[in-house]
């Protein structure tokens, strides 16, 4: 599953799966405990593909920053629990994007970022890479 069926939202907590559009909002499903929600147009929901990072240079896609904590941590679960100190969350994060800007991506951005990539991990949802990439990857492997 791409992370553009997969949604945040602003006052509840973990993911969700996107089941199906309404016309006053849509249905979703959590990645936590499975239990449906639907939720209507007002509430403040977020896309994790939509999401980015900012850097010094430029903003950063999420699923770049999870494909390098997938990298770092060999495809496993992160060594760090998204509820460990400030101080701690920041080095493990300047680890995994060396350039992020501390001014504007704070402890609570990072704590959300770990804690969804062990969410989506725990989900089996490991597949960060573009989606156009793993298109030409399996067009490259079909012409063979």
């Amino acid at each position: 599953m791409a992370l553009d069926k997969i949604l945040s939202i602003a006052g509840k907590p973990g993911l969700y799966k996107l089941l199906t559009q309404t016309r006053s909002g849509f249905v979703g499903e959590s990645l936590l405990d499975g239990k449906r929600v639907t939720v209507g147009m007002r509430n403040n929901v977020s896309v994790l593909s939509e999401i980015a990072i900012y850097t010094l240079e430029e903003e950063v896609p999420l699923k770049e920053v999870f494909q390098k904590i997938k990298e770092k941590e060999n495809g496993k679960k992160t060594a760090i629990s998204h509820k460990a100190e400030k101080i701690a969350l920041e080095e493990y994060f300047f680890e995994v994007l060396p350039n992020y800007d501390e001014d504007r991506v704070y402890a609570s951005d990072i704590k959300k970022i770990i804690q969804w990539y062990n969410l989506l991990l725990d989900n089996k949802i490991t597949d960060f890479t573009e989606a156009k990439e793993a298109e030409a990857d399996t067009a490259a492997s079909e012409e063979e």
